[in-house]
């Protein structure tokens, strides 16, 4: 067992959060290429049951498909869509050889996997009877981050659930973005995650899209982290790639596509807005393991066989009803254990003595709350499962608080400045436009604040009341736009 240490979450973030993850052991950040996270077993364990719970939706709710592309794109796919290179081209990690022979053709590690899945999109759609098309694949992509990587929040290697979608028409692709965007939202809210939808400014969209939207939450930091973008693609990539289709007119169209992803940041999110000081706090459906029990010795030898059997008898009895439980009954004292299961966020704690054995009860712990109760054992099950409903709830509620409590708003350049350095958080102001004739004021507000415009609410932008006007410009104010530093 390691030596307990207590990090303030809210005054010492940055800390408190490695600390949190090396503590549960999310991660291994001593593989010797930067950015290249290992993923430990405990960490892998959670990220794998959040994506089942992703791919579950996107194949149930929504009948998109799951496939796999290879992980290379050669250089003139990636070419193809001009503005889509042009946003990727810094963060390329390039193949050239294979063995010692040089390759005719370099080839990329996909940074994300329009112009490797597109090719193909041609060859399968052939009339509207083939549409929509709808597949995701849940791999890894790479980018050659050049900023501070930071554990599960920003890294070369991003683990990640890509969708794309082919539709007939413009129209149609919106309504994907819609749906898409219902299915990220039931995603977040089983993980007790709550969230903006914006729209982002034309200057900030995915390059290659008409345009982009994304889910963001506030950190504990004040910071805002993107966990989520929906990107409609319009006839850009179907004509770079020619995905045309033959409609009921008899005449030749393009498609219109969207594309959306959710990567490990996720976790950083759950990680970091529900932990406590002691460490992280998981989300029943996403814990590997759901329920611990602990034996509690007591000074004699019979007793403690009573307390093992009892232990025994109450984890397969937990087992058969289908929840993931642990008895651990290793040698060490019932405190030591205690902590331990708690910096790994496991949602309850069974405390198993004499006591419990004497009164056929069992003693409750939640990792979130902290508060014990003591059930008969005969309502067990009934009990954890609704508790695991209570714990989601209990976070989901101050997930919403706390994001809501990060919502201010400013009419001027001074306010929006004396905000954004006292709190954090979203800062809502009157604003020209998310075009490009909103870039340059979008400029002059990163120049004095560090914030950036993340966009407006989606899809209903908030409007200014009144002859409001831009706190940049003076123009008269189009949007409520929203202003955040981010990760």
């Amino acid at each position: 067992m390691t030596e307990k240490k207590i990090i303030p979450k809210k005054e010492r973030f940055s800390e408190w959060y490695v600390t949190a993850i090396e503590n549960a052991e999310i991660l291994d950040q001593r593989y010797p290429v930067k950015g290249f996270p290992v993923y430990a077993p405990w960490g892998f364990q959670i990220l794998r049951e959040a994506f089942h719970i992703l791919e579950h939706l996107l194949e149930n709710e929504d009948n998109v498909l799951p496939v796999l592309f290879p992980i290379v794109i050669p250089e003139d796919y990636l070419k193809k869509e001009s503005e889509h290179i042009r946003g990727f081209e810094g963060e390329v990690f390039w193949v050239t050889h294979g063995g010692k022979e040089k390759l005719p053709v370099r080839l990329a590690l996909r940074p994300t996997s329009e112009t490797a899945m597109y090719p193909m999109f041609a060859y399968w759609i052939r009339s509207y009877t083939d549409l929509p098309l709808k597949v995701h694949q849940t791999c890894t992509v790479y980018r050659y981050e050049t900023k501070h990587t930071r554990m599960l929040l920003r890294g070369r290697e991003v683990f990640w659930n890509e969708a794309h979608t082919a539709h007939a028409t413009w129209e149609d692709a919106y309504q994907q973005v819609l749906l898409s965007q219902k299915i990220y939202s039931m995603f977040f809210k089983r993980l007790g995650l709550a969230f903006l939808i914006l729209k982002r400014p034309v200057w900030d969209k995915f390059a290659g899209a008409d345009f982009t939207t994304a889910f963001d939450a506030v950190m504990p930091d004040g910071k805002t982290l993107q966990i989520g973008t929906v990107h409609h693609l319009g006839e850009n990539f179907a004509k770079a790639f020619e995905i045309t289709y033959l409609g009921p007119d008899q005449k030749t169209h393009y498609v219109s596509q969207t594309s959306y992803g959710i990567s490990m940041r996720v976790l950083g999110a759950v990680i970091a807005i529900h932990g406590d000081d002691i460490g992280i706090i998981l989300p029943p459906e996403i814990a590997p393991i759901k329920v611990v029990i602990v034996p509690i010795p007591a000074g004699d030898d019979v007793i403690n066989k009573q307390i093992d059997e009892y232990c025994k008898d109450l984890e397969k009895e937990i087992q058969d009803a289908g929840i993931k439980v642990k008895y651990d009954n290793r040698e060490y004292r019932p405190g030591e254990k205690y902590y331990y299961w708690e910096r790994k966020g496991i949602p309850i704690r069974l405390e198993i003595g004499k006591k419990e054995v004497t009164s056929q009860t069992v003693t409750m712990a939640r990792r979130d709350t902290k508060k014990k109760t003591t059930i008969p054992r005969s309502e067990l099950i009934e009990t954890l499962k609704a508790t695991f409903d209570d714990i989601l709830k209990t976070l989901s509620e101050r997930a919403e608080n706390d994001l809501r409590n990060n919502i201010r708003l400013a009419k001027n350049m001074s306010e929006l400045k004396s905000l954004i350095k006292k709190y954090g958080g979203f800062v809502k102001v009157p604003y020209c436009s998310i075009d490009n004739d909103g870039a340059a004021c979008a400029e002059k507000i990163k120049e004095e604040t560090g914030a950036d415009v993340k966009g407006v609410l989606f899809p209903e932008p908030e409007k200014p009341e009144g002859n409001a006007k831009c706190i940049v410009c003076g123009r008269p104010a189009k949007y409520i736009a929203y202003i955040a530093k981010s990760y």
